[in-house]
């Protein structure tokens, strides 16, 4: 396991992390959330991310019941402050207030005193930012966390975000937390490119799986009981932004070749290759159950197999 700085900044993320949306609380209990943190724990995963969105509160929970096996100084853990009550009211978005009381409430369901770095969820255009930057102020000079960061945040915000933050002289955005993925590319290809060496930001991305697809168990349609079978609105998400078509289902196809030849299952393969991106600070993982964990891991062995070649060739199927 490697141990990676977020962007150009000094903490440090294994390059493997393990999430919480969809899982902890819904597929998962605290059992078999300890079970599987523990795990992740001993096998090198240092970095766990939640989010008050996550179950209506419920991941940040379990999380922190389980985190409280082990020494705070031997991990990193974030949570994401964006949606959580009624829209019309302040318990949604990124005014100072809903950020501020979110995030003490997520400290207090993570039974933290604060945590290493806190996400704005989504981007809000209904906020200055001078008042986000205002709030991340007020939260990193009172402790409440560390660091801060993005996640699925536009390139040009975030450069406004780390202007205004040089501005009132606090640390600026560190950190993006974007979709990336074999079927999922520009933003962080393109988009992102001169956030890289200004503000020098780190990536910890999702989705390596794309949903589930880059496991190929949906190359003969949608399983009863599978991610996109239980959850409607995310395949219809899919479908809608054109990652669920039949061009995947043929890319899919050949990119089980390559990974037939490399040994590696289609998963290790597809977080492998999120791994090759030096931009990428951790790869956050998504497991229901211990033995997804398991094979997902030797993604890490898979990832020096990657030559220059064969990822040619995975570019050449992607394209």
């Amino acid at each position: 396991m490697e141990y990676r700085k977020v962007g150009k900044w000094g903490i440090r993320v294994s390059e493997l992390g393990l999430g919480s949306w969809l899982t902890f609380g819904n597929q998962m209990g605290l059992s078999d959330v300890r079970e599987v943190i523990h795990k992740a724990f001993e096998s090198g995963i240092t970095f766990f991310d939640t989010a008050e969105a996550y179950n209506g509160g419920i991941a940040e929970y379990l999380m922190g019941q389980v985190l409280k096996d082990f020494n705070r100084m031997d991990y990193v853990v974030s949570t994401k402050i964006f949606w959580w009550g009624d829209v019309n009211r302040n318990q949604r978005g990124l005014s100072k207030k809903h950020l501020v009381e979110g995030l003490s409430n997520s400290l207090k369901r993570l039974q933290l005193d604060y945590v290493d770095i806190v996400y704005c969820h989504r981007p809000d255009p209904e906020v200055p930012m001078e008042e986000v930057v205002s709030a991340m102020e007020y939260i990193l000079k009172s402790g409440m966390a560390l660091y801060w960061g993005t996640s699925e945040w536009p390139a040009d915000m975030i450069k406004e975000a780390a202007k205004f933050s040089r501005q009132i002289g606090i640390l600026p955005p560190i950190v993006e937390q974007p979709q990336y993925n074999m079927l999922v590319r520009e933003r962080v290809e393109e988009e992102y490119k001169p956030l890289y060496e200004d503000p020098g930001i780190g990536l910890t991305t999702f989705s390596p799986l794309a949903s589930g697809i880059l496991t190929g168990k949906y190359n003969n349609g949608i399983p009863k009981g599978s991610r996109l079978d239980r959850f409607p609105a995310l395949r219809k998400h899919l479908e809608e932004t054109g990652i669920l078509n039949e061009k995947t289902f043929d890319k899919l196809k050949k990119i089980q070749k390559v990974a037939d030849d490399l040994g590696a299952t289609m998963s290790q393969l597809a977080i492998a290759w999120v791994l090759k991106n030096e931009r990428v600070s951790s790869v956050i993982l998504g497991v229901s159950k211990i033995e997804q964990l398991e094979e997902n891991l030797k993604a890490l062995d898979i990832k020096d197999k990657l030559t220059d070649d064969v990822m040619k060739e995975l570019d050449k199927i992607l394209s």
